[in-house]
């Protein structure tokens, strides 16, 4: 759906962007992350035709947007992270602005406004001003304008930026709402919890480079080449850990009070296993699982410690 590949943009002697090379599988979520001047808005704005690369290529289902930028303006819609809007305008005068700018027949405009303000939830908003719209809704009319023209690549530097925790998690559930509608997201944020828990996949860039692609469990591995199993018994711990000790892959990390943490550096197969022999041992488990990756963990490690 989408390959940046070998993307270099330059100002003067300063490299912001550094032979970038990504891709996005359509119908994916992709967090674009990476510490303050690391590139992320420069490179956005590239795919968004609002910066010219240095050099490289940006295609999005293998139109070249650089070299064909008006091809792009039907491929994506942009959603930067400061915008204006025309407070003298009624919610559905701004939308049809917009598609009309986008080339939208009068007569086919109706419909799509109201498809999408259903879709952000601001049917109920569409005869008010704009200037009458707190910060969340005007977020989420912005959304919905960057979706008039129906794009397949959708571009949102800072979508949820200066929004209160409830206006951030009605922003979450649009963008989950467009993903079911087979829409491919590339989203910038600094907030790493919520953007781990929406995200297919996570794209790390550290002064201009790809760090890290792949989702945060795939990243953790990574960087650790190993995995962390809890396991948590029905009473004592002596049984499971004689056959965990057993196990040529296990290495006991601690012993807590209710469960028992390992490391595990073998294959989901040779994991199942484990758990098989345990179950042969008829030791009774409350819960075998993995831990959970942690973005902000995972950011940490691959930036060195900078600040997102």
């Amino acid at each position: 759906m989408l390959e940046i590949k070998d993307l270099v943009k330059k100002y003067g002697k300063f490299t912001a962007v550094d032979h970038l090379t990504v891709s996005v599988e359509k119908g994916a979520i992709c967090g674009f992350v990476g510490p303050n001047g690391a590139g992320k808005t420069t490179t956005m704005r590239i795919m968004a035709g609002l910066l010219s690369a240095t050099s490289g290529n940006v295609r999005i289902d293998e139109v070249d947007v650089i070299q064909n930028p008006r091809a792009l303006r039907e491929k994506i819609g942009y959603m930067p992270d400061f915008f204006g809007v025309y407070d003298n305008l009624k919610v559905t005068e701004y939308m049809d602005f917009y598609a009309g700018a986008y080339g939208i027949a009068y007569k086919e405009r109706k419909p799509i406004i109201d498809n999408l303000l259903e879709i952000v939830d601001l049917a109920h908003k569409k005869d008010s001003y704009v200037d009458s719209l707190s910060r969340g809704m005007k977020q989420r009319l912005c959304l919905a304008r960057s979706l008039v023209h129906d794009p397949e690549l959708l571009i949102l530097d800072e979508p949820a930026s200066g929004l209160d925790p409830r206006a951030r998690i009605e922003v979450k559930e649009v963008l989950k709402q467009l993903k079911e509608l087979g829409k491919t997201i590339m989203i910038s944020s600094h907030i790493l919890p919520e953007l781990a828990e929406m995200c297919t996949e996570i794209c790390i860039i550290n002064q201009g480079k790809l760090a890290a692609q792949g989702s945060v469990q795939e990243i953790m591995q990574r960087l650790s080449h190993k995995r962390i199993i809890h396991v948590q018994p029905l009473g004592e711990k002596e049984a499971l850990l004689r056959v965990l000790k057993e196990q040529p892959l296990v290495r006991i990390v601690s012993e807590n009070t209710k469960d028992v943490a390992f490391d595990f550096t073998g294959t989901d197969e040779e994991l199942a296993n484990i758990l098989k022999q345990l179950v042969l041992a008829e030791i009774p488990l409350l819960s075998f699982r993995e831990k959970e990756g942690n973005l902000e963990e995972v950011f940490m490690q691959v930036t060195g410690g900078q600040s997102v």
